[in-house]
């Protein structure tokens, strides 16, 4: 199967040019399932764009610290592709950033979390049956956000949840299955992550993630959906 990976991650800092991209870190997620598959990286917080969407068996939208609701034209331009591939029902899996960024583009809602930050690890709730493959009741994954989905697009259903997050995970029809969460973390990344943000999230957000970060994500369990999904949309 070859994949078309969207990167949206806006970070350029020193701590994220010294550690592997998001295009990276997803391409490892899937090849830790399924070797023979290939990715392929387009930077489009950058404006880089695939030609052809439809010459990819699938996609993958990455998580960024920018917000669904900036003014950017890459953002409005991602928007456009997201609608595109949804009425062609082309198969789509999103991870925070890209998940917000369906919803909103479908007419959903994102707003900001009344609760604040969920940093560091979380484990969220299975929601309902999914149509492909088994997982367990519920799935430890690690999270960085302050926004969330708070209003699903038409045709969406929840197919998980989370600590102050309804909508942690949905689905539409047999074409785009999303999670809030960052699959695509390791347990070191994490680590690492809470301590460069912490005098950007602050004390007490840094404090409870790295009390979190005593559990750890299942990262295997996660991994092994998002390429069921894949399996079972292509058909």
């Amino acid at each position: 199967m070859k994949l078309a990976i969207l990167m949206t991650n806006t970070d350029e800092s020193d701590f994220a040019n010294a550690r592997p991209k998001d295009g990276e870190k997803f391409t490892v997620l899937v090849q830790e399932q399924r070797l023979e598959w290939s990715c392929e990286v387009f930077s489009v917080k950058d404006d880089e764009f695939p030609e052809n969407i439809q010459s990819f068996d699938g996609v993958m939208i990455t998580g960024s610290p920018a917000s669904v609701h900036d003014d950017e034209a890459w953002v409005q331009r991602l928007f456009d592709l997201i609608r595109e591939m949804d009425a062609a029902e082309m198969p789509v899996f999103a991870a925070c950033f890209g998940h917000q960024a369906i919803a909103k583009a479908l007419g959903g809602a994102v707003e900001r979390n009344p609760e604040g930050w969920v940093h560091g690890f979380a484990m969220t709730d299975s929601v309902g049956e999914l149509p492909f493959g088994d997982r367990p009741a519920q799935v430890g994954l690690y999270a960085s956000h302050i926004e969330q989905v708070t209003k699903l697009p038409e045709g969406t259903e929840i197919v998980a949840s989370g600590p102050g997050c309804a909508v942690g995970g949905y689905m539409k029809g047999r074409h785009i299955f999303t999670t809030q969460y960052h699959p695509e973390m390791t347990d070191a990344f994490i680590a690492d992550l809470v301590e460069f943000t912490a005098d950007y999230v602050g004390y007490e957000v840094t404090a409870a993630a790295r009390e979190s970060l005593k559990s750890r994500a299942d990262r295997d369990a996660f991994g092994r959906q998002i390429v069921e999904f894949f399996e079972w949309a292509v058909g």
